[in-house]
């Protein structure tokens, strides 16, 4: 099954990575007859009131505190009106536009699913450097905890039709990723790769003369070379049988963050889409997450796909 068509919920700061976002979701609006909402967080009240709160200043009155959410919110508004006729003059149409005050990545997701969004679309930046540091990376929170896909958007947004890189592990989500990216392709006319990679955690498995010796290496990365191929194979075959048309099929063995981003600029793929989990519990704990290390090192922008 694929998440489209579906209501894609473009979260925006105004930022340049959050333009190139909604440049994005526009397209993917248009491409997958999905409706687009706007939301725009405004963190500024919360921080103020917290810091007020943590000095113990009891010379700032309620008056102040409410005086100063209103111009928060005011500006708020200002921003989102602004950033929703920026989209409308794009020659999009917006079905709703969003204002909350509260912390980004909380808000984020609580809107998300108030409004019953498939996709979220957002920036890897953003929120200015001072909040960043207070308050983490708001795009790998939400991709964490958000109930629906998530598609980060780096230095460049994705135009439509190009070239689609899924990553698959076999997992219950990668599946869905498969069947998400599959139709994305159908839908927009681009070219659907995908790439299966074996973590090399065979090396963690060697123990004294054995990590030295040059035929036990071998062996057993020709091993997980003829893996990489035959669960390649597989998920071929489960696309295909599908409806899904593939122009290439990649096996790879090595780290999967570092495999997943250097194939996708190897090919020049404007999307990388996969699943938020898979890998098992043993290799997750080997190569740390997989998912957060692509969205934050590739090149491109990087849609997860999540089980829910």
């Amino acid at each position: 099954m694929s998440i489209f068509p579906t209501k894609i919920l473009l979260a925006t700061d105004g930022s340049r990575e959050a333009r190139l976002a909604a440049k994005t979701a526009i397209d993917l609006a248009e491409s997958t007859n999905s409706e687009l909402h706007i939301l725009y967080v405004e963190e500024a009240a919360n921080p103020y009131v917290d810091a007020v709160e943590l000095a113990g200043d009891e010379q700032v009155s309620p008056r102040l505190d409410a005086d100063l959410k209103r111009q928060f919110e005011r500006h708020a508004r200002e921003v989102l009106e602004a950033e929703a006729e920026r989209v409308r003059a794009a020659g999009a149409a917006v079905a709703q536009d969003h204002l909350r005050m509260g912390k980004a990545d909380y808000e984020i997701i609580a809107s998300a699913e108030e409004i019953g969004a498939g996709l979220i679309v957002m920036g890897s930046r953003g929120f200015g450097a001072i909040r960043r540091a207070l308050t983490g990376s708001v795009s790998d929170s939400v991709v964490h905890h958000a109930h629906c896909p998530v598609l980060v958007v780096r230095a460049e947004p994705v135009t439509f039709p190009t070239k689609i890189l899924l990553a698959t592990d076999g997992s219950e989500e990668a599946e869905l990723a498969a069947s998400t990216a599959a139709d994305l392709a159908r839908g927009t006319g681009s070219e659907l790769h995908v790439v299966y990679v074996e973590p090399i955690t065979y090396a963690y498995q060697l123990g004294g003369w054995e990590a030295y010796n040059p035929d036990v290496l071998t062996r057993l990365e020709e091993a997980a070379e003829e893996e990489a191929r035959n669960r390649l194979d597989e998920q071929v075959q489960k696309i295909r049988e599908a409806g899904g048309e593939i122009v290439g099929a990649h096996a790879r063995v090595g780290y999967p963050d570092a495999e997943i981003g250097g194939l996708a600029g190897k090919l020049g793929a404007g999307l990388i889409v996969m699943g938020s989990r898979g890998l098992g519990a043993l290799r997750r704990a080997l190569i740390g997450s997989v998912s957060s290390s692509v969205v934050h090192h590739a090149h491109c922008p990087v849609l997860v796909v999540r089980g829910e």
